[in-house]
């Protein structure tokens, strides 16, 4: 138990003497993340207008919708290209390393989850903007919690572990917005679509089901270095996976019966 109070005081006393007293990293990356959300946003309509024809048909609302959908596509595959990184390549979490999983924290992961903070102001603005065309209330509850857990990982450096193992499920998202862009293109009927959805609901399954299960199982075990985390990063540990899961099992019913809708045609 003393080992453990030690470790605590080290981590707490390296987040105040070098994180905390440098905000530059995290505010930087933020300021990063949406400048990149423009970028990825413009790109998506350069290259669209230029390789699909349809693309100039689309009203208004419908040709925003595609570019924040290439937008969200590009932060997907980045933060999840970064988590995987972080989590599976590097030992930051490994549990070779002595101290508490709940305290680790580098410029690297902290700069990752500003970009990633960056990306969902951005995108909750839209969704402000524009509501409901870009998504109803569940989209701005997910969106706010996650905005809340990543920002609070980002600068208290507290948790950091859980909040990368549930941007790994960030994988499916790009798998959603081909959905889209399949169905408004017309090709609802193309075998493209069909094999995106049933990619998407392999995706799904492994990304937002299991892996979620896998956290919960990883919480319960290190529940004792979860327990000298800060109250508020304690509640969030709990609270936002939890949240998200049943979000995530509510989409994924939907996605279950869509899939089967679809091969039934096909058959």
């Amino acid at each position: 138990m003393a080992t453990m109070t030690a470790y605590k005081y080290q981590a707490q006393a390296l987040m105040r003497d070098y994180l905390l007293a440098d905000l530059l990293v995290p505010y930087t990356s933020v300021l990063f993340g949406i400048v990149l959300c423009k970028v990825a946003y413009d790109f998506t309509r350069i290259l669209s207008s230029f390789y699909f024809k349809g693309y100039t048909l689309l009203t208004k609302i419908q040709r925003i919708e595609w570019n924040n959908r290439g937008m969200s596509s590009a932060h997907a595959i980045f933060i999840t290209a970064v988590s995987l990184y972080i989590v599976t390549s590097t030992d930051l979490f490994s549990d070779c390393v002595k101290g508490p999983i709940t305290f680790r924290n580098s410029i690297i992961s902290t700069s990752a989850l500003g970009v990633s903070v960056g990306y969902f102001i951005t995108d909750l603005e839209m969704i402000f903007w524009l509501y409901p065309s870009l998504g109803g209330m569940e989209y701005v509850l997910h969106h706010t919690l996650s905005l809340v857990a990543i920002a609070y990982t980002m600068l208290s450096g507290e948790g950091q572990f859980y909040t990368y193992m549930v941007l790994i499920s960030e994988t499916t998202t790009p798998e959603i917005n081909l959905r889209w862009f399949l169905d408004t293109a017309g090709l609802k009927k193309s075998s493209a679509y069909l094999v995106n959805g049933i990619l998407m609901f392999v995706a799904w399954l492994v990304a937002r089901i299991f892996l979620f299960m896998y956290v919960f199982y990883h919480i319960y075990l290190h529940y004792s270095q979860i327990m000298q985390m800060h109250a508020f990063g304690y509640y969030l540990t709990f609270v936002v996976p939890s949240v998200l899961f049943v979000m995530n099992t509510m989409w994924f019913m939907k996605i279950l019966k869509g899939v089967m809708k679809t091969l039934a045609k096909w058959s």
